[in-house]
């Protein structure tokens, strides 16, 4: 059939027909339909629209057509267009969230929603989690990860990725040193208005959202998931672990180019 292909799924199979996208749905969806209704409302573009829920554990949604890349990055994945265009949309979709997070349910999420709520974090804002037109960020996919929380904690992952602040010389680096990583990082933060406050905590955040990636892997491996058994016997874990005590290592390069250019103006308030 030639309108049936199989996509890149992570975890789940999905499959695309035609112009719509296939997934499993799991315990949490009606969560992630309510979030993703309710952009819809708000005539946010660039997240897919829930079409239908079938009687046997499927949802099926928008397909949104473009390009998504996987690691190594793409060549327009890793365009500094693709780098800022990413952190515009992140921003645009927190602020469309901002309001209904305040009162959205706190329990349902695969995920547990984490204090203070300000936003519904998406939970795993990456590169193979984003369509690309051309060299531009035009659309976000896969919530399964969302959940009521703080913004540092989804731009810490956010910049991780699309950075990305993996050690000088692994494949995740992509031939990147340090000092690149934190003039990306720099421009990623200054995209999305990050303020002077979630700065000064970015690298903590990023170490801290790592650990807690692995500490759910095991979690769900050990529950008998074979996807995260498979991640774990693929070493997985021990990038993301390495790649936290690297970030820590080499603070004082990123907190140089984050926070230790005085009088730069920032773009916008996170607040």
């Amino acid at each position: 059939m030639a309108d049936y292909e199989v996509l890149a799924g992570g975890v789940n199979e999905v499959i695309r027909i035609g112009d719509t996208v296939r997934r499993p749905t799991g315990p949490w969806s009606p969560r992630v339909h309510g979030l993703l209704r309710m952009l819809a409302a708000r005539g946010f573009r660039g997240v897919p629209r829930v079409l239908e829920i079938t009687g046997d554990g499927f949802e099926v949604l928008d397909f949104l057509p473009g390009e998504v890349s996987n690691y190594p990055a793409t060549p327009a994945a890793a365009s500094p267009e693709a780098l800022e265009s990413a952190a515009e949309l992140l921003r645009a979709y927190h602020d469309a969230t901002a309001e209904y997070a305040r009162t959205a349910p706190r329990d349902g999420w695969q995920i547990p929603a984490a204090e203070p709520v300000e936003v519904i974090c998406h939970g795993d804002y990456a590169p193979h989690n984003c369509v690309l037109d051309g060299n531009r960020v035009a659309g976000i996919i896969d919530f399964d990860h969302a959940r009521p929380g703080p913004r540092l904690s989804d731009v810490a992952y956010a910049a991780y990725r699309w950075v990305p602040m993996s050690a000088p010389g692994t494949v995740e680096a992509a031939g990147s040193t340090t000092e690149e990583q934190a003039a990306r990082l720099r421009i990623f933060c200054d995209r999305y208005g990050l303020d002077d406050a979630g700065r000064a905590g970015l690298i903590d955040a990023v170490a801290a959202r790592l650990h807690t990636v692995v500490d759910f892997m095991r979690a769900r491996a050990a529950a008998g998931e074979e996807a995260y058994a498979g991640h774990l016997a693929a070493g997985h874990h021990v990038l993301y672990l390495g790649d936290a005590d690297y970030v820590l290592a080499e603070r004082d390069v990123f907190e140089r180019h984050l926070i230790g250019w005085p009088g730069q103006a920032r773009s916008r308030s996170s607040s």
